[in-house]
């Protein structure tokens, strides 16, 4: 479902004349059963990813170039990707940049237009019904067996909360599962081993503090988001001015591709 959007004209009187401007309204709130089906297919990440990929949704005009650069790019990891990042100037939002690491989670992001951009207008105008809806979608899985505790994440269920948590600090492994099998009750007899299955674990090191991947989480209770240990407080009235306060400084252009040609020699 691709949100969807008022478009009304507001006419300005200028001193060379009329012109007539776009002005976008308000996206329109989504229900708990919409939301639900909207967090789906994330609901199960672990908090730091799922905060990333939250945020991230909210410049979706970001994601398919991102998407393109991180397949290109693929083949770096660690420190060598986030020095690319760096020398290539790469001008995105910072939570942008923090899932070029992740290169399926981008291309996931990137191949749903539509859902990327619902997601990022629910997350700016209704977050805390987003969070809420992740609770109640873990909550399902967790009841009917799928979501347990294992050698890739760490299940705590907490004051009424589930968290989904690395099992080591800084290693993410990202879940790959059916929504509809997750969060529907099994047939009986029916085995549910293997219904979550996850992609080989992403190390991220002290190079990628600056895009906020450190102290990143879900306050459940609140329903606040930290990114870099910071809250982040971007909604739809701010969007145009919100700057988040990441530990690095931002790039500023021209952004510059020093690692096209290796890119194209590793395809």
């Amino acid at each position: 479902m691709r949100s969807i959007l008022s478009r009304v004209f507001t006419v300005v009187n200028l001193a060379a004349g009329l012109a007539i401007l776009p002005v976008f309204a308000q996206s329109v709130t989504l229900n708990s059963k919409q939301l639900d089906q909207l967090v789906g297919r994330i609901a199960l990440y672990p908090d730091p990813l799922l905060a990333q990929v939250m945020t991230a949704s909210t410049y979706w005009g970001e994601i398919s170039e991102a998407a393109r650069w991180a397949d290109e790019h693929s083949y770096l990891k660690g420190d060598a990707l986030a020095k690319a990042i760096q020398d290539d100037h790469l001008l995105w939002d910072p939570s942008v940049l923090a899932l070029l690491p992740f290169p399926s989670v981008l291309d996931m992001m990137a191949r749903d237009p539509g859902w990327t951009e619902q997601l990022g207008n629910a997350v700016l105008t209704q977050h805390e019904k987003v969070m809420d809806a992740v609770q109640r979608m873990r909550k399902k899985a967790k009841d009917f067996g799928y979501l347990q505790p294992n050698s890739y994440v760490n299940v705590v269920y907490d004051g009424g909360y589930v968290q989904i948590l690395p099992v080591a600090p800084g290693l993410i492994y990202v879940p790959e599962y059916d929504p509809i099998v997750v969060f529907g009750r099994p047939a009986v007899g029916m085995v549910i081993g293997g219904a979550i299955r996850f992609g080989p674990g992403i190390t991220i090191g002290a190079a990628f503090a600056p895009w906020g991947w450190f102290g990143t989480s879900f306050i459940w209770p609140s329903h606040s988001i930290l990114i870099g240990r910071e809250l982040w407080g971007r909604t739809w009235v701010n969007r145009g001015a919100y700057v988040h306060p990441y530990e690095g400084p931002r790039i500023v252009g021209p952004r510059v591709e020093h690692h096209e040609l290796r890119a194209r020699l590793h395809k």
